[in-house]
């Protein structure tokens, strides 16, 4: 019954059972404890009352015979206290002498002793403390009994119990209520976040849960729920973007292998010179086509969940030397020319793999570019925490309006040009995501017909 109930009232619930238990508990250890305490008190009382009557009938009955413990009454009327009775009795429990005060000596029994005992008893819904006593002088043998009627003592303890009770009560009547508002005070962010998770379903990502900055578990949660959807909706739009870009890029080198086919479809099959030309076109088509769809597949593993476990120092300078290397033997035609002296024992964590793959984008790039002036520097320099690798080239240069989206999915500054490159516009946007997933920084400046200088950064160790 109660699993089904909203959060709102649980939490009532279980703040009022909580502090109702408290309550009870505490209530119930403070009666005990003062009830005994009192208890204690009448004990005490009776004891002194006791020493007090010892006393007197020592002195008394030193030289008094039996027959006068009579002549005792008017004294013990005087000290008798309400709801109490005095009782002497001789060595065979006969009565000699009952004084009371709205006690009945019936309800204690006759009981001669030779040891002092407290005891307490139940007679009819009475309870009586009863103290013995014996007396001993050179004239008399006997005992004397004291007793004592808590009525008092149980009306005060049924009172004090009484009061608890209606206390109780009005424990989980507040607490109830007190629960009640810390449940709304408590649900009211997490309704809120409802509300707009329940916005997102109808209207879309575009939903915010509004943040209070009190530092507590749920301004957490909002501000994760908001950084959550903040990077849905960018997820989405790329996916958007990603899908159209993907359509648009295919598009054409399938046009391509269309037209071309349906042309040897229709008579070159007959004409060597059509068909040699269109098999060559079409397998260039097929070869962009494969390049698309590899780069595509390189971007989405650089996208996805990023693999910290392939994470290494990488010293910088061996890296950056065999990939020079490699282009050195692919462009004869280009002088690389490398500054690495600041960076020569500096280590970053990175997987080497991914290191190469960032420079060969940029320098192939570089490559692609410059036709003329076929020089580009390589250099690297250290600061604080940081190391930043360089490569600059003096190709045609990027427009200024074009810098912002040069990381963007499939964007190309001079799309004829990068189609007889055979570029896909995907190159750089692999090299950035690699670069965030290791919390480097990738830059890029530019001019036309002067050249471009792209510059990398990483957390150096």
């Amino acid at each position: 019954m109660i699993r089904r109930l909203p959060i709102k009232w649980k939490l009532m619930f279980g703040a009022t059972a909580l502090i109702f238990l408290i309550f009870v508990t505490y209530n119930f250890a403070q009666y005990i404890v003062l009830k005994q305490w009192m208890l204690k008190q009448e004990k005490d009382q009776i004891q002194v009352n006791m020493i007090q009557l010892e006393d007197y009938f020592n002195e008394k009955l030193n030289r008094t015979e039996t027959l006068q413990i009579s002549d005792s009454r008017s004294y013990l009327e005087k000290i008798i206290g309400k709801n109490q009775m005095i009782r002497i009795l001789d060595k065979e429990g006969t009565s000699l002498l009952t004084v009371s005060n709205h006690f009945d000596e019936n309800w204690v029994s006759r009981k001669p002793t030779s040891s002092q005992e407290l005891t307490d008893i139940t007679h009819q819904e009475e309870h009586i403390l009863i103290y013995r006593s014996p007396l001993i002088t050179s004239a008399f043998v006997g005992t004397i009994e004291l007793a004592s009627n808590l009525e008092t003592f149980d009306h005060f303890s049924e009172t004090i119990l009484w009061v608890m009770a209606v206390g109780g009560v009005l424990a989980i009547f507040i607490s109830g209520l007190g629960g009640l508002a810390i449940a709304r005070q408590f649900m009211r962010p997490i309704r809120t976040l409802a509300s707009t998770m329940q916005n997102v379903q109808e209207n879309g990502l575009k939903e915010r849960v509004v943040q209070i900055e009190n530092g507590d578990e749920l301004s957490s949660l909002a501000k994760l729920f908001n950084e959550l959807m903040d990077q849905l909706e960018v997820s989405f739009r790329q996916q958007k973007q990603f899908v159209e870009d993907a359509s648009h890029e295919l598009r054409t080198p399938i046009t391509i292998l269309e037209g071309h086919l349906s042309l040897l479809d229709r008579w070159g099959k007959s004409d060597p010179v059509v068909l040699d030309e269109s098999l060559s076109a079409s397998l260039q088509e097929v070869r962009r086509l494969r390049g698309i769809v590899q780069e595509l597949l390189t971007l989405t593993r650089a996208e996805s969940q990023f693999s910290y476990e392939n994470r290494e120092p990488s010293q910088l300078e061996p890296i950056i030397h065999e990939t020079i290397k490699r282009l050195e033997l692919l462009h004869p035609d280009f002088v690389f020319e490398l500054n690495l002296v600041k960076i020569r024992d500096v280590f970053i964590s990175i997987n080497p793999l991914h290191m190469e793959q960032i420079l060969l984008i940029i320098l192939d790039n570089a490559v692609k570019y410059t036709k003329e002036n076929k020089r580009i520097l390589i250099e690297g320099t250290t600061f604080k925490n940081e190391v930043e690798i360089t490569i600059a080239d003096h190709g045609v240069g990027i427009p200024k309006e074009d810098l912002a989206h040069v990381f963007d999915r499939f964007y190309r500054v001079d799309k004829a040009r990068s189609r007889e490159l055979a570029g896909t516009g995907l190159g750089l946007s692999i090299a950035k995501r690699l670069v965030n997933n290791y919390q480097g920084e990738i830059t890029v400046s530019s001019q036309e017909k002067v050249g471009t200088k792209i510059s990398v950064k990483f957390p150096r160790l």
